[in-house]
């Protein structure tokens, strides 16, 4: 039976959340100050002594940030430099070659998987969208059928797949391995990634009537035919080494004897910041240095890149403070309670606790941030369920239903030229299906395991 205190304290959360949904939507706040309020009140309302409740909240900052604010500078250099070399133009027209322009979108479902892969959805979304655009002159076809796979792809390897900075959060948090959890996430991610893609786009885009004209297509004029572009190989081994180094870290103690010095170097450039820098570095070279640039020029590349991924970082760590301040005042306490009692499969819970937090702050780093510091708790006192899955399973919740509170939404809004309306019947049931679908496959998984 769940006591008064438990119903108080779950009454009191979903008073903050609903709370930060008005804060973010009705009043415009900023989703950082939003958090940070929203933080503050529950902690208040739920008891928590007021001289606690700023330590608690900053302990949670930087807890989050302390991992977080490395990858996501080192993840955005990397994007960078492909953008900036033309490397990210020969993947996507290296595909296109490869899959003919009839099946396009099949191209841009794998372009968004790979170079998503090192940077954030955000940073992937506008290294690629000139090459969308490219892309549907060039084949005459519906910007839809071109751009929703290619969003597709980089809202998948951002939820699901490690080396990614907010799927990383959640392997750290769970204390999964890396390398299976990249393996079983591949496993769950590319049949979802060709559902939510190309079959979808092929169902929706001929009830989606775009602009002729698109302003923001306008600016972004084809110059891959004036420039030399970097080695097809070249590029995709500087954007999958950081992914190679952490497999390879996560398969030490297969390869080599345990505490070896061969062991423990396996490990420390398996370690995905570690990872993240050789790429980063190794990139100055082949995608910088190699294509004619100087010193001072990647210098400013990597400064340039970095202001941008401030309210990320920030809304990132408020995050943490925000699931740092339900476990201090007890709100977690409660909700396991209520997990145990209600015996909710863990896999499920995780999606769902995810997909709550999603829908509430716009966030799916937020979400997978919050929801895996509530149920790595009650995982420890549980047995059967892969850290993997639950990394995964928490991925999957974070991403349904982009709306209004999301910055994504927004960017495929205005970069695609489409109404409210038709965001919502594109991007949002995109990412719904995702985050539906990978449920599916990963309780299938678990099954099988």
């Amino acid at each position: 039976m769940i006591d008064s205190h438990s119903i108080f304290l779950l009454v009191s959360a979903l008073g903050a959340v609903i709370g930060l949904i008005l804060l973010i939507t009705v009043l415009k706040l900023n989703p950082f100050l939003s958090l940070l309020l929203a933080s503050l009140s529950l902690a208040l309302v739920a008891g928590m002594p007021a001289s606690t409740v700023i330590h608690s909240f900053e302990a949670g900052v930087g807890a989050t940030l302390g991992h977080i604010a490395v990858v996501v500078a080192l993840g955005t250099m990397l994007g960078k430099m492909m953008a900036e070399s033309g490397g990210a133009d020969r993947i996507a027209y290296t595909l296109i070659d490869l899959f003919g322009e009839k099946r396009v979108h099949w191209a841009m479902v794998v372009i968004g998987l790979v170079v998503g892969l090192p940077a954030f959805f955000e940073v992937g979304f506008v290294l690629l969208i000139p090459i969308a655009y490219t892309v549907a002159r060039r084949t005459r076809t519906s910007l839809i059928m071109v751009g929703l796979p290619m969003v597709a792809g980089l809202s998948v390897v951002h939820g699901l797949v490690p080396p990614h900075p907010a799927a990383l959060l959640a392997v750290t948090i769970y204390k999964a391995d890396v390398g299976r959890t990249i393996f079983y996430a591949l496993l769950v991610g590319l049949p979802t990634a060709v559902i939510a893609g190309p079959l979808y786009a092929k169902l929706i885009a001929p009830h989606i009537e775009l602009p002729t004209e698109n302003p923001i297509s306008a600016q972004f004029v084809d110059h891959s035919s004036e420039r030399s572009l970097p080695g097809f190989g070249l590029t995709l081994f500087s954007i999958l080494l950081p992914v190679l180094l952490m497999l390879t870290g996560s398969w030490a103690d297969a390869l080599t004897a345990p505490k070896s010095a061969w062991n423990e170097g396996l490990h420390f450039i398996g370690n995905d910041d570690m990872a993240l820098l050789i790429g980063v570095l190794v990139s100055f070279f082949t995608l910088g240095r190699m294509r004619g640039f100087t010193r001072e020029t990647i210098l400013r590349f990597s400064n340039e890149c970095l202001a941008p991924t401030a309210t990320i970082t920030l809304l990132v760590g408020a995050g943490g403070g925000f699931g740092r301040i339900l476990q201090d005042s007890g709100v977690s306490q409660a909700i396991i309670g209520v997990a145990m009692q209600s015996h909710v499969p863990l896999l499920l819970l995780a999606w769902m606790l995810a997909a709550m937090m999603r829908l509430a702050t716009g966030s799916s780093t937020v979400a997978m941030t919050t929801a895996a510091g509530i149920v790595a708790p009650i995982a420890l006192h549980s047995t059967g369920v892969r850290p993997e899955l639950l990394a995964i399973a928490t991925g999957a919740g974070s991403l349904i239903f982009s709306h209004v509170n999301d910055g994504g939404f927004w960017l495929v809004k205005e970069y695609f030229n489409m109404s409210v309306a038709q965001t919502i019947k594109t991007w949002s049931v995109c990412e719904t299906i995702i985050s539906v679908t990978a449920l599916l496959f990963t309780l299938a998984l678990a099954f099988m395991l």
